[in-house]
């Protein structure tokens, strides 16, 4: 697992490589040139976090989330355990995803603190995710992204990507996933670099699962 901090090791050759063959994301790279995506080296808080985060704004999460630290204080599987249901859910957030949370501590206490995951490929790493109940694609592409900082991750899922590729490359009109997939091969194999400088693209201010 990365050290909390940590920055990826192939960023530099990756901004470089990204911005030669790519004249539009390389003006991104120019204006962003100081944001860099960084680990925090917590599996478990990660995952916690995008679970909050599904299908809401970013101000809706920063509002759940500061009420949830508020709740359970320094976030581990302990500390979510020692509160009900309810009280997950006064934080703001849904019965689902109260669920979800508390499962997924649940499973951290009884054996998934032990997984090694650096030593897993992002298709392993993908498969123990999404056995995790209320776990899908996106989560996964956010763990492979911000914790575990893998180079070559393209969540075309994400309305914040999709948004940014339309804007960038279509005049601002609906691409097709055939589309985005298609622009995206030409920047593997640092397309989470690349997905960094769209979400950067319209929302200069990072934001850290």
């Amino acid at each position: 697992m990365p050290e909390p901090g940590a920055v990826p090791e192939y960023w530099e050759e990756a901004k470089a490589r990204l911005s030669r063959t790519d004249p539009v994301l390389a003006g991104v790279i120019t204006s962003r040139e100081e944001s860099v995506l960084t680990s925090r080296g917590d599996m478990f808080l990660t995952l916690t976090g995008s679970i909050i985060s599904q299908q809401i704004s970013t101000k809706a999460a920063k509002s759940v989330w500061s009420r949830f630290e508020g709740l359970v204080g320094e976030v581990t599987p302990r500390s979510i355990l020692s509160h009900s249901h309810e009280e997950l859910r006064g934080c703001g957030m849904s019965g689902r995803k109260a669920e979800y949370i508390g499962g997924i501590a649940e499973a951290w206490t009884s054996g998934y603190e032990d997984i090694l995951w650096e030593a897993l490929s992002d298709e392993e790493a993908s498969e123990r995710l999404i056995a995790l109940r209320g776990v899908g694609v996106w989560t996964c592409e956010m763990i492979l992204i911000f914790t575990l900082l893998r180079p070559d991750v393209f969540p075309v899922g994400d309305v914040g990507v999709v948004r940014a590729m339309e804007m960038m490359y279509n005049d601002g009109e609906e691409m097709s996933t055939e589309d985005l997939l298609g622009k995206a091969e030409g920047w593997r194999p640092w397309r989470t670099v690349a997905t960094w400088y769209l979400w950067r693209s319209i929302d200069p201010e990072p934001v850290q699962y």
